[in-house]
């Protein structure tokens, strides 16, 4: 059975990339789902202010938790075997380390997360399409048009 791994950061784009994996299951996919949220590392003033890094470290993972909870909720209503992962650092960097430690087979994710211009790949998507061992599919909404010609 192939594991996907969907990143997600909570927004709307990267939302796409759930619907799009069940758009496969309900096409007849057998396949096992990790659904990663990566969290920024505290800067040095949020730890100073803090004082307690394990605090910091309960809220981001909290954090994390909730903004991936849509996607697992969509895949679980359909049965599906969904593991939850969120850590911590630079996403595109941890997004590529999140397919090899979890034997991920394939990426499904959005082509922009939250905060990013729709057109091209941002960032880390252009990031872990470069770098990444596996099948990548970049899924964007099927609301957007083609750019203009110039």
């Amino acid at each position: 059975m192939i594991k996907y791994l969907i990143p997600v950061d909570g927004s709307a784009q990267s939302m796409h990339a759930a619907y799009h994996a069940m758009r496969l299951v309900s096409s007849g996919l057998k396949a096992r789902f990790v659904v990663a949220n990566v969290q920024e590392a505290p800067n040095l003033y949020e730890l100073v202010v803090a004082h307690d890094p394990d605090v910091l470290h309960e809220v981001s993972d909290a954090a994390g938790h909730d903004l991936i909870r849509a996607a697992v909720a969509l895949l679980a209503s359909a049965n599906q075997l969904v593991e939850e992962v969120v850590v911590s650092g630079d996403p595109a960097h941890a997004l590529l380390e999140l397919v090899e430690s979890h034997a991920c087979d394939a990426v499904i994710m959005s082509a922009h997360g939250g905060g990013e211009s729709e057109r091209g790949l941002g960032s880390v998507a252009q990031h872990v399409v470069q770098h990444c061992a596996v099948p990548v599919t970049i899924v964007r909404p099927a609301h957007l048009e083609a750019p203009d010609a110039p």
